[in-house]
């Protein structure tokens, strides 16, 4: 389904207005965001009376995956279970792969994914959703930086090209001529490039070679997945592992969500996307990418297609919009209750407004909108 160019337009302005701050998603286990509390959670925002629906919600619900949206997670937990007496919301952040895995064991009521269900895996949690099938429901998105440390050098232009044959192992040197031919008046050491990517399976690393494999085909010639597909470069556990590399090495680049450049004051590369100007990692820009994208799945499902290859006047094209995955029919009925009551929340205006007010972003009204209406179907 197409999202009207009325409708961009609207979410692109609600996003200006709403979106301050980092437009952040906190990965692998980051403990570095910089609206936490003193326990190391972020701050709630405690919602208004009324705004918390917890009728239906009883005893203790498990839920585990992305890691992306840990802190997200985290920040709606702490607010849902301060207005719902006697109820518990567990959420592993582990990894988007193996949240899946769970779900489609039955193991947990719903599961967090930096990337919709795939088709064998939506054949999969048939087994576990009775007559239904697992769901994609977008609840939160951000960039993917690329944080850069070469000595004496404070900005740097990148195209898709040069950025994948700089993870493919083919641009070796940061002084190469195709380097220098995006970012005149640049001096540039012959320096050699430290590429770090993710050891483990990751929704970031998947959302990466989407990004890689529109806009640059010719020069990345990978399918897009969640294990690091090409030769050469450096694995480090995490994006806390590939932040702290690339702030200590020399030479380095590396991907991770954009509060990891914020927090620790890693410079991040502006992409030249074929716009008029390279487009810097901000909230503003991933929001203009976001606000653009068009619900590919059918029915209750919400998965959304970005248009990684956009070449929009100050879109970011490096995004990724983390999903809840549900049963759409078939939830067990002893936490379905709670399941909906949850999701209801993180959907809900006050649920939205908590993670822009812990910079966040949230999901464009639009797409919102149809999410409520799903979440409230779930049987």
């Amino acid at each position: 389904m197409k999202l009207q160019r009325k409708n961009r337009l609207r979410a692109s302005a609600l996003g200006a207005l709403v979106v301050s701050g980092a437009l952040v998603l906190t990965a692998c286990g980051s403990d570095d965001n910089t609206k936490t509390g003193a326990d190391g959670t972020p701050k709630a925002s405690a919602p208004a009376p009324g705004d918390i629906k917890c009728d239906g919600a009883k005893g203790k619900l498990l839920a585990s995956g992305s890691s992306a949206q840990k802190n997200a997670v985290d920040l709606w937990v702490k607010n849902y279970m301060a207005a719902c007496s006697g109820v518990e919301v567990n959420y592993k952040s582990s990894s988007s792969g193996e949240g899946i895995v769970a779900f489609n064991q039955g193991t947990v009521g719903f599961a967090g994914s930096d990337s919709a269900l795939k088709p064998e895996q939506v054949e999969d949690s048939k087994k576990i959703c009775a007559g239904g099938q697992g769901i994609n429901l977008p609840m939160v998105g951000g960039p993917i930086a690329l944080g850069f440390n070469v000595a004496g050098v404070d900005k740097l232009n990148l195209d898709a090209a040069t950025i994948a044959n700089i993870f493919n192992d083919k641009i070796k040197k940061w002084d190469d001529e195709a380097i220098k031919k995006l970012n005149p008046g640049v001096t540039l050491p012959s320096t050699a490039i430290q590429a770090f990517h993710r050891s483990e399976d990751s929704g970031t690393t998947e959302n990466l070679g989407k990004y890689l494999k529109a806009a640059a085909p010719d020069a990345w010639s990978y399918d897009a997945s969640k294990k690091w597909p090409a030769p050469g470069g450096q694995a480090a556990s995490g994006s806390a592992g590939v932040a702290s590399q690339v702030k200590a090495v020399d030479g380095a680049i590396g991907y991770f969500e954009l509060s990891y450049a914020s927090s620790q004051n890693i410079k991040t590369i502006d992409v030249n996307t074929g716009a008029s100007a390279p487009v810097k990692a901000t909230p503003e820009n991933a929001s203009k990418a976001i606000s653009a994208a068009k619900i590919a799945g059918t029915g209750s499902d919400l998965a959304l297609k970005l248009d990684y290859a956009t070449k929009a006047e100050g879109a970011y094209p490096i995004v990724l919009v983390t999903y809840e995955v549900v049963c759409d029919k078939g939830n067990k009925p002893e936490t379905l209750g709670t399941v909906k009551s949850f999701l209801e929340y993180t959907a809900s205006d006050a649920g939205q407004k908590a993670l822009t007010d812990n910079g966040y972003a949230p999901i464009p009204t639009e797409i919102n909108s149809k999410v409520r209406e799903v979440i409230k179907s779930l049987a």
